[in-house]
């Protein structure tokens, strides 16, 4: 399927979640700026990508997609957020042809001639017929994702399965290793890699006739679905980044009232789109970890530019850029973000907080998590009762979160606008808790 599509279903789900399902039809439609008809056939095939990885689903829970998707609690991230990847990994007819190659060559290495022969007599009449070009170039492409391997010899070349690590390992060995996966994916950036090698790790052990409560020792529960979702652009930016190109995509702001608009292919249907139009040269990600979500910083006409990747759609990579002139701006966005808590390329300012140690806590949590999450700042006094922290940052916006949570444990003593704006705030905290 088009990659315009892909764009679609993100901001699909993404929706799905903040809404709780709680659109109707026409709410949700106008809000991802497409048709009830066009909304329709998007829910259609999510309900066939969701029933064909879980086909053990009950009856009842077949009727809304909100409810298909949620089924089991400890579950959600799994299939709310994976089976978009594996149903967009590779298209339908290339699923099925790749699936029956590597059936073949798991029994024993075949030429790409061989393999030919056994996708013509096995492949459904309804599929069209690959010739030997195709064959050969999935085999490259399994080939340089590490599938399979070319073993050595004349030719023509034969190739198999590259499984020698998880055969050559024990069955206690490999669920150590698929719990070092488990754990790694759900708590490192990226992750859907993990995932995915997660679960070709559990269907080995399955297969190997290995317990199921065995498999599945640790159960999470990961709310910030973006974090997840926005990796479909990630590996794509990273790439440009890489090889010194700009990308250009369609842009909906966080403030912007739709989330993502059709691509117009007749130009007789033409529609105004809430998006903008950008064109940049991509720098840096940042992963912010509060809020799960990435951020590209890019290079533009109006100078340094950040992006929420979450409102990035039809991603393409376009002219390449002269590698001196890339790393000139690079060299401007680290001196800018020297003093970023986040991305806040603003004026620097010197930020002094009081943080008051627990009463008979020993050891003292408060100045644990300072130094843990303080970054560059330094405590530069300290008494029985409270300890001062000082650090420089761009701007306050982003440091003002952090310094919240720690509630009555934190003073702000300089600057002093940012004491006024925490007491302004405190003060109206105050009031939603006044006697009735």
């Amino acid at each position: 399927m088009a990659k315009e599509s892909f764009d679609k279903e993100i901001q699909f789900l993404r929706m799905l979640v903040l809404t709780s399902g709680a659109f109707s039809r026409q709410q949700f439609a106008e809000r991802l700026g497409i048709s009830v008809h066009t909304f329709d056939k998007t829910i259609r095939r999510l309900k066939e990508v969701v029933s064909s990885l879980h086909q053990v689903l009950p009856q009842e829970q077949s009727k809304e997609l909100s409810e298909t998707i949620r089924y089991s609690y400890y579950d959600t991230t799994d299939p709310l957020l994976l089976f978009l990847f594996r149903a967009k990994s590779v298209k339908e007819s290339e699923s099925q042809r790749i699936s029956m190659l590597l059936g073949a060559m798991n029994e024993q290495a075949l030429t790409a001639m061989e393999l030919l022969d056994v996708c013509c007599s096995s492949l459904s009449s309804d599929l069209p017929l690959p010739d030997e070009k195709t064959i050969r170039s999935d085999l490259k492409y399994l080939e340089e994702v590490g599938v399979v391997k070319k073993e050595p010899g004349p030719r023509p070349y034969r190739y198999r399965i590259q499984d020698d690590l998880v055969r050559s390992l024990s069955n206690e060995e490999l669920i150590d290793l698929y719990d070092f996966v488990d754990v790694m994916a759900n708590t490192q950036v990226p992750s859907v890699q993990g995932y995915l090698l997660r679960d070709g790790l559990k269907k080995h052990l399955l297969r190997n006739q290995v317990e199921l409560h065995a498999v599945e020792p640790f159960l999470y529960k990961y709310h910030y679905y973006s974090r997840i979702l926005d990796e479909a652009h990630l590996f794509t930016l990273l790439h440009a980044i890489r090889h010194h190109r700009k990308v250009r995509f369609l842009y909906f702001s966080p403030k912007s009232e739709k989330s993502y608009a059709a691509k117009n292919t007749n130009p007789l249907f033409e529609r105004n789109t809430e998006g903008k139009a950008e064109k940049t040269l991509p720098l840096k990600i940042v992963y912010d970890h509060q809020y799960g979500r990435w951020y590209l910083l890019s290079y533009g006409r109006e100078g340094i530019r950040k992006y929420r990747i979450e409102g990035i759609t039809q991603i393409e990579e376009d002219e390449s850029v002269d590698e001196a002139c890339c790393e000139e701006k690079k060299s401007e966005l680290a001196a800018k973000m020297q003093y970023s808590w986040l991305i806040d390329t603003g004026r620097p300012v010197k930020v002094r907080a009081r943080f008051y140690s627990p009463e008979g806590a020993e050891p003292n949590f408060v100045k644990e998590r300072v130094l843990l999450q303080g970054q560059w700042g330094q405590i530069v006094s300290k008494d029985d009762h409270s300890f001062i922290h000082e650090i420089t940052v761009n701007g306050t916006t982003e440091i003002k979160p952090w310094l919240r949570s720690f509630g009555s444990s934190c003073e702000i003593l300089e600057p002093m606008h940012l004491r006024r704006e925490m007491i302004a705030e405190w003060k109206e905290i105050q009031a939603y808790y006044a006697s009735v």
